[in-house]
């Protein structure tokens, strides 16, 4: 009887002790494939935060990169160009506009003279960088304009205007004749050239912003004496 219980315990015995040695197999066995899970995991996660900027930092440099140019957009658009303008007639005429031989006198009548020349490079006026261009100044009672073509027949444009009679006022109703008071009331943004001297001749420049296209009024005797409107060419 002894020897069946001995038996029967060494049994239970024998059978713990390989429970036991069987759960550490497994729980051994268990581990690596938990801590290659997380690696996977956290390599996964580190590539997705490498790469999932770039395409927004792309993004941002090429929206970084648009601009508007001075100059590109239509003269509706462009503060500069509708400034660098005179009014006639109830006719707004600014540089940059195109203006043909009869667009011009349909808007201030038949020139008292108009010129034409084409540069070239013999014609003794140095001016190489015009070669092939065709330039148009148009005169009439205290206004002159002159228009410039490039080769390739396109349009004439303005980029040259002198004014000396009071009928012809800027976009902000300064004539000549006006006092220098006047005109810095209505271009603040402006300034003297000189030193300003009440009795003596000065330019009152007003340059929007690009120092290419430029209003130019020049003051005698405290007083606007004429102005000058011109988009300077390359």
């Amino acid at each position: 009887m002894m020897k069946l219980i001995n038996k029967a315990t060494g049994v239970i015995v024998l059978g713990a002790l390989l429970t036991v040695a069987l759960a550490g197999c497994q729980s051994n066995d268990a581990t690596p494939p938990a801590t290659g899970q997380n690696t996977a995991n956290e390599q996964s996660k580190g590539e997705g935060a490498t790469n999932s900027p770039a395409p927004a930092s792309e993004s941002s440099e090429e929206k970084g990169t648009e601009a508007i140019k001075e100059g590109s957009m239509e003269k509706e658009g462009n503060v500069v160009l509708k400034e660098l303008a005179f009014v006639y007639n109830e006719h707004t005429i600014a540089i940059s506009d195109t203006a043909n031989e009869d667009q011009m006198e349909q808007m201030l009548g038949k020139p008292d003279n108009l010129k034409s020349h084409t540069y070239s490079a013999d014609d003794g006026t140095n001016m190489d960088t015009l070669i092939g261009f065709t330039e148009k100044v148009y005169t009439y009672p205290g206004l002159e304009i002159k228009t410039i073509s490039i080769p390739e027949g396109k349009q004439d444009s303005i980029f040259h205007i002198e004014i000396t009679d009071p009928k012809y006022t800027t976009v902000r109703n300064i004539k000549t004749g006006d006092s220098l008071d006047t005109l810095k009331n209505a271009y603040p943004e402006g300034k003297l050239l000189g030193d300003g001297a009440p009795n003596e001749e000065d330019d009152y420049r007003y340059e929007p912003s690009n120092y290419v296209d430029v209003m130019s009024f020049h003051i005698k005797d405290a007083k606007v004496e004429s102005i000058q409107i011109y988009s300077l060419l390359d």
